[in-house]
């Protein structure tokens, strides 16, 4: 009886069977072979689908379907949470196209890997060991491998609670200023998505701007661009162990200590630059001069918000913003850059190369000579990357050299300053950004991935000859 009843597999099309059938099996292939490969793999396909979305004409305000470049460009942006705009965000695009973009942010947020690895768990409901290998080492190794499914739902919900609580912080000061509650509401939840992912968009048409000297309003973006910089593994460390700093991994000790020596140095350099400045903070009283430096020294290494024009900066902060952009925040977090850690690892060796200690110590723990590999492939990419960029768009745009490092460097460490030289160059100049911002977000990480799990045993060594160096 039961046989001749039709079951849904038997009314569902062969057709769509065979084509989920034929996206598993690739799936699992890609995932179990070369995860790295795999995150590259979405996060293309992801910008490609938002980018169809911000080209629907329902997603500009006037109705029209907007430029390919200019949509690929703002998907990139938002998927690679960078915040480099080429069109303005309050008056181009509508509601919807805003929603699409706040979308892209929350998801590019989540990372190459943790999106991959998602990919692989709903599509075949399974990962494998080496999937399961890279989405732990991208977590900095944070549980067992049977855990790696509930590390991340913790990093999705973690996600949404601080952003819940950095939008319920602002809301209530938008509404005072006379928005109406619904606009408040969603002020408050844009800002708090861009701020804890470091992207860096802004719904207003003047930005920050009106709100230079309010601390209800900067206070929360600071405060969520700090902690998404710090990323996802310290803070579940911090959420594990508190404040014992004993407990705490090597990892997160490094993290939060770089995090906080380059926040200060950048708060002091940036005001010993700029404090005399007549285009920028040199009229206002010292209270605000400390909290435009803090706040620029926050959003320099990847928040992209900003209280003050970049053009109008000296060349000399300008080469301060370049550094601090490339350095960037914490690995597997939702800034950019070459990561801090990778800072501290060169730093560190450099220290024990000039002691003459074999070993590289910090905190009582002693670095593997892997770990120095990955950094020195990390930085020798991410300055190659910005070399060759800063050429093609030097041919393309013909601009001045400083603006050209700037706006390279912002886009490979997706931080989302600007001199406005993206909306100024031809199409060709945008798409060169956009790759760049692409790379900068999946490159220098899944490198760095792919790098650590193939390592391998070597039977034999060739005889030691050292070359000159130096």
């Amino acid at each position: 009886m039961a046989r001749n009843q039709p079951s849904w597999r038997q009314d569902e099309p062969r057709g769509y069977q065979s084509i989920l059938r034929t996206v598993r099996d690739f799936v699992d292939r890609v995932a179990n072979s070369s995860p790295a490969r795999l995150a590259l793999f979405i996060f293309g396909a992801v910008i490609c689908v938002f980018t169809a979305l911000l080209s629907l004409p329902i997603a500009s305000r006037d109705g029209e379907v907007t430029p390919l470049h200019d949509a690929l460009f703002t998907a990139a942006s938002a998927v690679c949470v960078t915040g480099l705009t080429v069109v303005s965000t309050a008056t181009h695009w509508s509601f919807f196209g805003q929603l699409i973009i706040l979308i892209g942010i929350f998801v590019g947020g989540l990372g190459t890997l943790t999106l991959a690895s998602l990919l692989a768990l709903m599509v075949s409901k399974r990962l494998g060991v080496r999937g399961k290998l890279i989405a732990q080492s991208a977590m900095n190794n944070a549980g067992r491998l049977g855990e790696v499914g509930a590390l991340l739902r913790i990093v999705i919900t973690t996600s949404v609670v601080i952003e819940l609580v950095l939008a319920l912080m602002m809301i209530p000061r938008f509404y005072i200023l006379g928005e109406s509650f619904w606009m408040s509401v969603w002020h408050g939840i844009f800002y708090s998505i861009s701020a804890f992912n470091n992207a860096g968009f802004t719904p207003h048409s003047d930005g920050l701007v009106p709100y230079e000297t309010d601390l209800w309003i900067l206070t929360p973006l600071m405060l969520g661009v700090f902690l998404g910089s710090l990323g996802f593994p310290v803070m579940m460390v911090l959420l594990q162990h508190g404040m014992r700093v004993k407990n705490w991994t090597l990892h997160t000790k490094l993290t939060i200590n770089v995090s906080f020596i380059l926040l200060f140095a950048g708060t002091f350099a940036w005001a010993a630059m700029e404090w005399n400045n007549e285009k920028t903070v040199a009229g206002m009283n010292i209270g605000d001069k400390i909290v435009h430096s803090l706040f620029a020294s926050v959003m320099m290494r990847s928040g992209g918000f900003n209280l003050v024009d970049q053009s109008d900066m000296s060349s000399t902060t300008m080469l301060l913003t370049d550094a601090l952009m490339f350095a960037g925040g914490g690995s597997a977090s939702t800034a950019g850059g070459i990561k801090v850690t990778t800072i501290a690892v060169m730093f560190l060796a450099i220290v024990a190369e000039a002691r003459g200690n074999t070993d590289i110590q910090a905190y009582g723990r002693t670095i593997p000579q892997g770990a120095i590999r990955v950094a020195i492939s990390v930085l020798v990419l991410g300055a190659t990357l910005v070399m060759v960029a800063s050429g093609l768009l030097l041919w393309i745009s013909g601009a001045n050299l400083d603006r050209v490092v700037f706006e390279v460097i912002s886009a490979f460490a997706t931080v989302g300053l600007s001199t406005n030289l993206s909306a100024e160059v031809p199409p060709s100049g945008k798409y060169v950004l956009a790759t760049l911002m692409f790379a900068g977000r999946v490159g220098t990480v899944t490198l760095a991935a792919a790098l650590a799990l193939r390592q391998r045993r070597q039977l034999y060594h060739y005889p030691e000859e050292r070359p000159i160096i130096g």
